[in-house]
């Protein structure tokens, strides 16, 4: 990540587009962690870019040691104000030095962020990485059907496009599943699962609205899921589970 970013300014809200919806919280949350479970290791765990932890808070019944590492000092301060039993590392990817190795490291929507993501995946599987310890990688899908749709109606001009309002809260680039299984592999990682999570037509914004009301059900919202194993390329977010990779 370039040292001239402003980390605090990425993730303020503008006037037409959050940096976080309601959906992202209470649904893709969830369904990442459940996504995650069956392939958990036991010992502790590293989150690359935690926001304002809101996510790490789902790990912490899962374990005792956790760090965070998170760029902004803003969001930094938020987090450790909540949660006193995580270690907070308040700096870049690039510069961040680590007493340890981890056996669970988790990186949720921010790989898209990063100015050299192979380098940042290249620390994850060489110095990071304890040796039967396990990477989860997931990014926003630039094939979810919510954004096919956005290019059809001419508000974007292709799926992997970087938008104004994405470029404004960070968005280097836009994944989808072979782009980014090649940055996993250029750094050295073993690709073990690929999967995608949770099946989505609808945008945040559509969705935060839907959520307010009895449309959804917890049904639904299971049924959405499980058709994203089926068709992972048309998921809101696709995952990669990986482990440490031969020199």
């Amino acid at each position: 990540m370039s040292k001239n970013r402003n980390y605090n300014l990425e993730l303020k809200d503008t006037e037409d587009h959050k940096y976080a919806y309601s959906f992202d919280f209470d649904v893709m949350h969830y369904y990442m962690l459940k996504s995650f479970e069956p392939y958990l290791r036991s010992g502790n765990l590293l989150e690359l870019g935690s926001f304002k932890g809101i996510f790490t808070k789902r790990f912490v019944p899962l374990f005792d040691d956790i760090t965070c590492v998170e760029a902004s000092d803003e969001a930094v301060e938020e987090a450790t104000l909540t949660l006193p039993g995580v270690n907070f590392v308040n700096s870049r990817f690039e510069e961040a030095d680590l007493p340890q190795k981890y056996d669970n490291i988790i990186m949720t929507h921010v790989l898209e962020h990063v100015d050299d993501p192979v380098s940042v995946l290249k620390r994850v599987n060489d110095e990071w990485l304890s040796d039967d310890g396990r990477f989860f990688l997931v990014c926003p899908n630039a094939n979810a059907p919510s954004r096919q749709i956005a290019v059809k109606m001419g508000l974007i001009t292709h799926n992997s496009a970087v938008t104004d309002a994405e470029r404004e809260h960070g968005h280097r680039c836009t994944y989808t599943l072979d782009t980014l299984e090649k940055d996993a592999k250029e750094a050295g990682l073993k690709i073990v699962k690929r999967e995608g999570i949770f099946f989505k037509a609808l945008a945040n914004f559509q969705w935060d609205r839907l959520l307010q009301t009895d449309i959804i059900s917890k049904e639904y919202l299971e049924g959405c899921f499980q058709l994203g194993q089926q068709y992972p390329d048309l998921c809101s977010s696709i995952f990669l589970m990986c482990e440490k990779g031969g020199g």
